[in-house]
Parts: C-alpha cells; sequence; structure tokens
C-alpha cells in the first residue's frame, strides 16, 4: 500500500524509480479508509535527503499513510532552499491543535552542545510536551533520542572521546517485543554521534528497558514500558553511502575524522560500501507502524489518552 506525500516533493521522483508506491492528495482522496496520520520532525540539515530516506522506509508497510513535514521556527535551515521549506513544511504552531497518530523526530547535528544552547530547545521541549497529549506513538532517532530520554526521564548524554561512527554489531535483547519481533539475534546499523547514552542511567529509571545494544556503539534502543515512546540512538535510514559522504566532506574541510568502523570493504574508502542494515531497517519502521501505531491508535483520534510518562 502508498504512502501518502505532498504532491511535487522531491522524493516521490526517486521513490517511484525505486518501484516504491506512493500517492498524491488526488488519488488519495478517491480511497475510503482512514489513513494513518504520521509527522516527522527533520531537524537534519540535508532535509531533501532525511525525507527519502525516513519516506522509503515507511512506505514498505500494507498501510496509507499521510505526512506532515515539521521544521522549527526558531532555526532556519541552512542547507536546504527557502522555497521547499514553504512548500513541504509546517512550523509547531500550525499542527498544535491537531493529532497524529504517530510522530518520528529526527536527529540532528548538535551533540557537541549542552540541551539548553541549542537554539531551538524551548521549542523542541514543547514538542515533547504536546507530543504526549497529541500524539499516540512517538519514535525519537539519534540526538532526538538522547533530547527525549533527558527532557522526559533526566536520562544524560555523555561527550565521547571520539565520534562513534561506523556500522556496529548489536544484540537483540528482547526478542518478544513487539519491536524487535522478526530481528536476529544479532544485527548491524549505522552510529553516527558524538555523544552517548548509558546502560547504567538507563537502568535506574523503571520506566523504560532497553531492546537492543552493541559492544563497542552501546545502548542502541530503548522503550517506554508503557509502550508508546521508543528511543534509537543510530541511523537506520541512513542509505549505503551516507557515512562516506559524511566522511569525505569532513575530510575535505580539513577535520580529524578517522574512518568510518567496519563499513569501508577492508576499510578501503575508494571502495564502495554495502548497506547490511537495511532490512533491520525495514523492519525496525514497520513494528513500530504496525505494532505501536495502527493496531494500537484510536480510530478517533479526539478520544486519544495523554501518555503518562
Amino acid at each position: 500500500m502508498p504512502i501518502k506525500i505532498p504532491s511535487g516533493l522531491p522524493a516521490r521522483e526517486i521513490l517511484q524509480k525505486e518501484n516504491i508506491f506512493v500517492m498524491d492528495e488526488s488519488r488519495a482522496v478517491k480511497q475510503d479508509i482512514r489513513p494513518l496520520k504520521l509527522a516527522i520532525l527533520n531537524l537534519m540539515p540535508t532535509k531533501i535527503v532525511t525525507e527519502t530516506q525516513i519516506i522509503r522506509l515507511l512506505s514498505n508497510t500494507p498501510l496509507q499513510i499521510e505526512l506532515t513535514l515539521l521544521k522549527t521556527a526558531t532555526h532556519v535551515s541552512q542547507n536546504t532552499s527557502g522555497e521547499h521549506m514553504q512548500a513541504f513544511y509546517r512550523t509547531f504552531d500550525e499542527v498544535k491543535y491537531e493529532k497524529f497518530d504517530g510522530l518520528i523526530i529526527t536527529g540532528a547535528p548538535v551533540e557537541n552542545l549542552d540541551f539548553t544552547e541549542v537554539d531551538y530547545w524551548d521549542e523542541l521541549c514543547a514538542v515533547l510536551d504536546w507530543s504526549k497529549k497529541n500524539v499516540y506513538s512517538t519514535l525519537h532517532i539519534c540526538w532526538a533520542a538522547q533530547a527525549g530520554l533527558w527532557h522526559h526521564y533526566g536520562i544524560p548524554k555523555y561527550s565521547l572521546p571520539e565520534k562513534m561512527f561506523g556500522v556496529f554489531s548489536h544484540r537483540n535483547l528482547e526478542p518478544n517485543h513487539p519491536l524487535m519481533r522478526g530481528f536476529d539475534e544479532t544485527f548491524v546499523a549505522p552510529h553516527s554521534r558524538h555523544t552517548e547514552i548509558r546502560r547504567e542511567d538507563i537502568e535506574k529509571c523503571d520506566k523504560v528497558e532497553i531492546l537492543a545494544e552493541s559492544d563497542e556503539a552501546g545502548v542502541y534502543i530503548v522503550a517506554s514500558k508503557k509502550r508508546r515512546l521508543f528511543y534509537v540512538t543510530g541511523h537506520s535510514e541512513y542509505d549505503a553511502g551516507t557515512l562516506a559522504a559524511e566522511y569525505f566532506r569532513d575530510v575535505s574541510k580539513g577535520l580529524d575524522i578517522a574512518l568510518p568502523k567496519h563499513y569501508f570493504p577492508g576499510d578501503d574508502p575508494e571502495k564502495m560500501p554495502l548497506n547490511m542494515w537495511r532490512s533491520h531497517a525495514h523492519l525496525l519502521f514497520s513494528n513500530w507502524l504496525n505494532y505501536f501505531v495502527y493496531q494500537s491508535t484510536p480510530y478517533d483520534l479526539n478520544t486519544m489518552e495523554e501518555i503518562i510518562i
């Protein structure tokens, strides 16, 4: 089944070339079912790349999805045209009286800042508080996972001595949890971050649990025990070449950046990396959509119960 996206969104042409079924508003209104209302708060600098990556994963289910792209009002994107942002994005103030089945909050390149130093921190806190009453389930990615865990539970982040950068092996700690159904006992996923959250802090909080972790990369997936909030510290949505693009970008800037670990074949940056996490990424997003959005959200969103943290 398709995902409904705004007419003219650049992701449409890319995904159609991959034989992924997307539809515009004119076709969607002819289908007599209620689509899931999903919002993406896109905090990544390369907006179009991130839109495409996440829409690709959301499209791989039998559910119709109505997508709303959100931006911060307190920070203007420097890497995406104003025309694109004006055409396809809405601010929090424009949707704060609406309700959504699901919300995805992306990562952001602000990890080296304290949370309160981020120029849109107050706005993000407002979104996180709003989501408890107006969104059935929220998926937080990378920095957003750290921000959400800090805001909701006081779980801190810590600076790393060097960037956690590469593709790492993870253990499925809770194979019977619906989010982890179908996962192999071990699987790989990309990470690209300068900070971490720690198991010992999470274990002090009886409201969350760890579903997957890595010996090298640490905690990967955390879930609220109420099963409505999820936190993923890596970037399963990344394409095969995303880490390479980040690496070569930093090299061109003269930054001291190590090769991403377990990524380039033979650690040779001249060789094309392989996407070894694609199936895991599709499973993560489809499990979240199926078990924690579609099968759980009320048909009438106005009857939604507030999330109790």
